[in-house]
């Protein structure tokens, strides 16, 4: 007893001991450390639960029941769906506007407001008045701008026509004409291209002179130095200006519903229901189906369809656009 007494003491400390070793210590500071980076974090991961990740859930939801906002929610499978993507006359016309818009309206405004952001960057004298000048239209309210840009372009007491008629040009009907609505929107989004002017500005100006000084030793020309030094140098914010514009034009909303409202000569009053898409819908989009459906015939669940294909469409546009074999990302990044 007096010989394994001083053992079974002795070993129990050390069974005592094991929790407050330098293992726990160290996973107590792993812990804090955890609970640190969460609280900092908290902010974000709140906002994106209740503002994107409880809403993608609830739509997902709500696509397959059957929900008028009114009555409780009935599941119908995949009934929302069939009648979206086979049987709803409009969705392919609007789902063909909207990616036409996308192609088209953010290529363009990419090329322009690079265009304009080179030719500023240039200009020697009067910079703050070429900037402010671009700069301004980008401020103007998309519906004051576009009922603006809409009586612009009126066929017949519109100052664009009128100008056009001087010098023997019969203009087109613009925004009454289906084959010229989508590019009269595409005319009013570079007219507010003042904003990507601004962002391609300040990736020209970070471009290091010294490259374009061992360009010049070397005799390269214009076109030489921007694919060479300025294309990889902005190649980033190129990629930002795309995938914002995508992101951006999938929602495009606002300026097709006014422009094809005022154009169409139909005043707006209390009570009035809008449908979109004039001129023969040219210029509807799916967002204003989801509007229409969602809030106007109260048919929340088809919206879902159509809010889930909207948002499947722009993730893998995105996802394409970020990948290194696109063209915008370089390879070695």
């Amino acid at each position: 007893m007096a010989v394994s007494l001083p053992t079974a003491a002795g070993a129990s400390p050390a069974r005592s001991g094991a929790g407050t070793g330098p293992d726990m210590t160290l996973k107590r500071k792993r812990n804090k450390h955890r609970l640190k980076v969460l609280g900092f974090l908290s902010p974000w991961l709140i906002g994106f639960s209740v503002f994107f990740g409880y809403p993608l859930i609830a739509t997902v939801y709500f696509s397959f029941m059957h929900y008028n906002q009114i009555e409780q929610p009935s599941f119908v499978g995949l009934r929302n769906w069939k009648y979206v993507l086979t049987q709803m006359p409009l969705f392919g016309p609007a789902l063909w506007n909207t990616v036409w818009l996308v192609v088209v309206m953010v290529a363009l405004r990419v090329v322009f407001g690079l265009g304009i952001g080179m030719l500023v960057t240039k200009i020697k004298t009067g910079v703050g008045l070429f900037r402010t000048a671009f700069y301004l239209p980008y401020l103007a309210p998309p519906v004051a701008a576009t009922v603006a840009f809409v009586f612009l372009l009126n066929p017949s007491t519109g100052p664009v026509n009128q100008v056009l008629g001087w010098i023997g040009i019969n203009g087109p009907t613009w925004f009454n004409d289906p084959h010229w609505a989508k590019p009269s929107l595409v005319l009013l989004s570079l007219w507010g291209v003042g904003d990507l002017m601004v962002i391609f500005m300040a990736s020209l100006l970070d471009v290091p002179k010294e490259q374009y000084e061992a360009a010049d030793l070397d005799g390269a020309g214009a076109v030489a130095k921007f694919r060479y030094v300025t294309w990889p140098t902005i190649t980033p914010i190129v990629l930002f200006a795309v995938v914002t514009g995508v992101v951006q034009t999938m929602q495009y909303y606002t300026q097709a519903l006014v422009a094809g409202k005022i154009a169409s000569g139909v005043s707006i009053g209390p009570g009035s229901v809008i449908q979109p898409g004039y001129p023969d819908h040219s210029t509807l989009t799916v967002p204003q189906l989801v509007y229409q459906l969602g809030f106007q015939n109260f048919n929340t669940g088809a919206a879902c369809v159509l809010s889930l294909v909207l948002f499947v469409i722009a993730m893998a546009v995105t996802l394409l656009l970020m990948r290194k074999n696109a063209g915008l990302i370089p390879a070695e990044d």
